[in-house]
């Protein structure tokens, strides 16, 4: 299973795409991406081979898929439970590839994801977690209609400053009545 809009893909993680991730994510000791997301936790370098041994929990084709732009693995989007016997789930994107940062590309992932999920989960929300240091991802989810939910003041702390956890929210009624979601139909 894969969705696909012009030159976009995603698509669950495939074997030859590890090699690709694991330069995109742990090769370089101080990424660009990690500035974006959730920089104030650590991200640690490791190599090939070690990446390599955590592949199963990785590339699980259940809950993490890749994003690919004309073949090229850019990113990876996924979820987590939050809680399972409430359907509470939380989801997540990263471009790792900063020359694919700020060309809709982002928005038209999460909009295919969450189709995705509400196509093949039993949900009656989907959601993600942000920083406020990271303005992108909240338009993002305002362009697609989502809710800010929470705003948890000054928990985040990075470069000496204070930020604020976001929590933006779709329900189930929302997504059906909003056209922009149906784009793939």
């Amino acid at each position: 299973m894969s969705y696909q809009e012009n030159e976009l893909t995603i698509r669950p993680i495939k074997d030859d795409d590890l090699e690709r991730l694991w330069e995109l994510i742990f090769k370089e000791e101080s990424p660009e991406w990690k500035k974006w997301d959730a920089p104030y936790y650590e991200l640690k370098q490791i190599s090939f081979e070690e990446f390599w041994e955590q592949r199963a929990t990785f590339a699980n084709p259940d809950n993490r898929w890749a994003i690919v732009i004309a073949g090229e693995v850019i990113g990876t989007v996924g979820y987590y439970w939050e809680h399972e016997p409430s359907k509470w789930l939380e989801m997540g994107i990263v471009i790792y590839d900063p020359k694919y940062w700020s060309g809709g590309y982002g928005t038209n992932v999460i909009r295919l994801w969450i189709n995705h999920l509400f196509h093949t989960l039993p949900l009656v929300r989907v959601g993600y977690t942000t920083w406020s240091g990271n303005e992108r991802m909240i338009k993002v989810g305002e362009k697609l209609g989502m809710k800010m939910e929470a705003r948890i003041r000054k928990v985040r702390y990075y470069n000496g400053e204070y930020y604020d956890s976001i929590r933006m929210g779709l329900l189930r009624e929302e997504w059906e009545m909003n056209q922009i979601f149906h784009k793939d139909r």
